[in-house]
This record gives structure tokens, sequence and C-alpha cells, in this order.
């Protein structure tokens, strides 16, 4: 069976073909600029490829609720001219195949279920740091969906006692992803974080937000493994510290062996590379 994927980001979409074992046999990437631009590519990509089913992961927030007039929207975006685009819509006039939609994040979280760094397990969650923060999350077997969607990246978390920067997020201000994603770390510090990877305080203030994070979404949702992905993880410092933090936190407080004695191998990157939403894109039409 001829698979599409579709990873949409903000700042790129990723496109490519595989099958239903989740091995990808081509992949492209497209800059996301205006849905016009944007997806006139993508039609370009796929139209001579004779998929049989297409899977989408996007960034959000999206509409999920297949009874809704806005289901396979781009909703409330501060992505510019992305916001209320209907994405699964605008394929459906170019491809009549069967389509899987879902958070690029939850997408991502699947396709470590299955063929990644939690493979065999039915709970996990994944993490992205990078232009934004998204947080997906399997549960006994199950994508999280409800009222809508996670929405983890715009949680609230403590402030850094040396920290005076606003924060970014539109809606938000100082929630996780105004404080942590990329684009504030450079607003912050006045560089990107690849040019900052010597300067130990940056990420010991990344880790502080980070590792609240994470430590919350144990308690709450108590995955059986985290990974955690983006171009700002690329740091590799970055995992011990956050590890390092999340023990702090936690005290003590979950008795588990993951936690108190294997964290290094409980917190971890993505065991399918860059590849995991890709991934997990093409898993997306497991369940149609």
């Amino acid at each position: 069976m001829v698979i599409g994927a579709i990873e949409a980001g903000g700042t790129k979409f990723v496109c490519g073909l595989g099958n239903e074992d989740g091995v990808i046999s081509e992949r492209i990437s497209i800059p996301t600029t205006t849905p016009e631009e944007t997806m006139a590519e993508v039609v370009s990509f796929f139209k001579d490829k004779g998929i049989e089913a297409l899977g989408v992961g996007s960034f959000g927030p999206v509409d999920l609720e297949q009874l809704s007039a806005t289901y396979g929207f781009i909703t409330s975006t501060p992505k510019p001219h992305w916001a209320q685009f209907d994405l699964v819509g605008e394929l459906k006039k170019y491809f009549d195949v069967p389509i899987g939609f879902d958070t690029d994040v939850n997408a991502a979280a699947l396709g470590e279920s299955l063929w990644g760094a939690a493979a065999g397990l039915d709970s996990c969650l994944y993490m992205t740091v990078g232009t934004g923060i998204g947080v997906g999350a399997l549960v006994e077997g199950k994508l999280i969906h409800g009222l809508t969607h996670p929405e983890m990246g715009h949680i609230m978390v403590r402030r850094h006692g040396d920290d005076t920067y606003a924060g970014r997020c539109p809606y938000h201000g100082d929630c996780l992803e105004g404080l942590a994603a990329g684009p504030a770390i450079e607003e912050r510090w006045g560089k990107k974080g690849i040019e900052l990877k010597e300067s130990p305080e940056v990420w010991e203030m990344e880790a502080h937000y980070l590792a609240q994070a994470i430590a919350n979404y144990i308690l709450i949702l108590s995955p059986k493994k985290v990974i955690v992905g983006g171009g700002v993880m690329k740091q590799d410092q970055l995992f011990p510290l956050v590890r390092g933090k999340v023990k702090e936190i936690l005290g003590g407080y979950v008795q588990s062996g993951q936690i108190l004695e294997d964290i290094d191998e409980y917190i971890v990157p993505p065991g399918l590379g860059d590849n995991a939403g890709l991934a997990g894109a093409l898993g997306l039409v497991k369940s149609l």
C-alpha cells in the first residue's frame, strides 16, 4: 500500500511516501510560507505518486471533531496566513483517498509508539521544542483527544529567578512556549540557540522550564516513556540538565525505578529521529 504522509509544521511541511510498516521511501521538505504557495508544492509532490491513503499531522490548533463544520481546519494559530485554513478540505480537492488527521505531535507520539523509542508500550508522551512547543500523548493505546486536543505547550510554569523576559506567546505571554521555545531563547539572549552552546546559563534556564513541564506531565498522565524532540533539543547538554531537574522537582514522590534509577532511559530523544512526525503520519492511516 502506498501511503502519503505530511508533517505540517510552522516552519516547513515534510512530505513523504511510505507504507503501513512505517518504512519511508521518499521525503521532501517544503517551506511553510502562505497556504497558496505551500499547498501548491504539496499537491505537486503527491499528484503522480499513486497514493492510496494520506496521513496528516499538523501544527495547530486544529479541529479534530469529525462532525464539526470546521473539521480538518487549522484554527487559531498565530502563524501568519494560516488561521482558519481548511487543510484537509484543500487536500480532498485533489486526492480522493482516505485521510487520517491529527496534530503533528500526536502523530509523532503514535510513530514512536509503533516503531520508535516507545515501541511495545501502550503509553508515551512526545514533546517537541522548536519554533513552538507542542506535546502529544498516547494513553492506554489511544491518542488523547477531548474538548479539542492537548495544548500542553501552553501550560503555566514558575519563572526562573533570573528571568526578566516578558515572554512572546501572543495568547498567554509567559506560558511554557512563550518562555522556552526557540524564538523566545533568541529574543531573550539576542542570539539563536545554536550560537549559545557555550553559555551554560542559557541551558540551565531552559532546563528549568522544560523540567517543570515534564514533571507536570508525568504527574498528570504517567506516561511510560517521555520522548523529547525538536531543534532546541539538539543541544546535547539539555537532556542531562532536564533529567536532573525532573528528579529534583518530583522529589522521590513518584516511586518508579524508571525515574529514580533509569531516568536516562525514560526521558529520551526520538528513536525515529527527524522522521518521528512523518512516520506517525503513516501510522494515522492504520485507524481509518
